[in-house]
């Protein structure tokens, strides 16, 4: 293809991408955050005139507590899913390439089936006469049952569960990258393993890690699913209550700044991901 036929294609592509972010990324952001400024309506939903009360009202103690809560149990599973998945992404970049590929084939596919249903199978485990508490008293190790759902615990387990791979799959990148003559330098020059991990490996894998945390943080306050599911009324995300303002108590005004709160949230966090890259960028050079 000549340079002249390659550019009416190039020029193409750009405006169907462009479109597409237009249309279906930045117009509805706009639309959400046009609604929070407005006041609510009983029967139209939203209304004039311009307001930043529903702002403010995201400053109440109810609902601060409920933000608080969510970033608790969203930065609990953020350190469970880092912890899981460092070791686990840095067994998967030591094995063979070929096993590499089942292996990660293997992560993937759960994705194949939908988040919703696998939270209901997920029910079906931590259920009072589930296959865990029914394991649990068949080997003797429990006299009666657990109470495991609709706690705290089992919305932690069950964001795990799901995010787990987002975790995984960032760090396996930078694992598999890392060069092993790095490594033997280090043990070269009479570094430790310890000293090893500590001076060399994690400061080499941690635009990893700050990715994962990235896919992993944000994403576990907004699956309110997972708190309906398996957390019952008091173990609320802030997805639940984003949720309920729209479908329950039809106050959009209020749901829509409560997402935009969550987008603000996801922005600080991109911001500070892409400043930590570039600073760790310059320390390398």
């Amino acid at each position: 293809m000549t340079k002249g036929a390659r550019q009416p294609f190039r020029t193409a592509v750009l405006i169907l991408v462009w479109g597409w972010l237009l249309m279906l990324v930045l117009a509805p952001n706009l639309l959400v955050v046009g609604t929070s400024v407005l006041s609510r309506d009983p029967a139209e939903f939203i209304r004039l005139p311009f307001t930043l009360d529903n702002y403010i009202r995201l400053m109440d103690p109810l609902y601060l507590d409920v933000f608080l809560h969510s970033l608790y149990m969203a930065a609990v599973t953020t350190i469970c899913c880092l912890i899981i998945g460092y070791p686990f992404a840095w067994a998967l970049s030591r094995v063979s390439k070929r096993r590499q590929t089942l292996l990660v084939f293997l992560l993937i596919v759960p994705f194949w089936t939908n988040s919703l249903v696998r939270t209901y199978a997920l029910k079906l485990l931590l259920a009072t006469n589930g296959l865990i508490n029914n394991a649990l008293l068949a080997i003797g190790v429990i006299d009666e049952p657990l109470t495991l759902l609709y706690t705290e615990l089992a919305v932690i387990i069950g964001l795990v569960y799901l995010l787990l791979p987002f975790m995984i799959l960032p760090l396996y990148s930078v694992f598999d990258d890392l060069r092993d003559e790095l490594l033997l330098a280090s043990h070269d020059l009479g570094a430790g393993r310890w000293s090893t991990f500590v001076h060399v490996v994690v400061p080499l894998t941690l635009p990893g890690v700050l990715a994962g945390v990235l896919l992993v943080l944000l994403p576990a306050m907004g699956m309110f699913y997972v708190a309906d599911v398996l957390g019952g009324s008091r173990n609320l995300l802030v997805g639940n209550v984003i949720k309920n303002q729209f479908l329950d108590a039809r106050d959009w005004p209020f749901g829509a700044a409560a997402s935009v709160l969550l987008t603000v949230a996801m922005a600080v966090l991109l911001f500070a991901h892409r400043l930590s890259r570039r600073r760790l960028g310059e320390e390398g050079g």
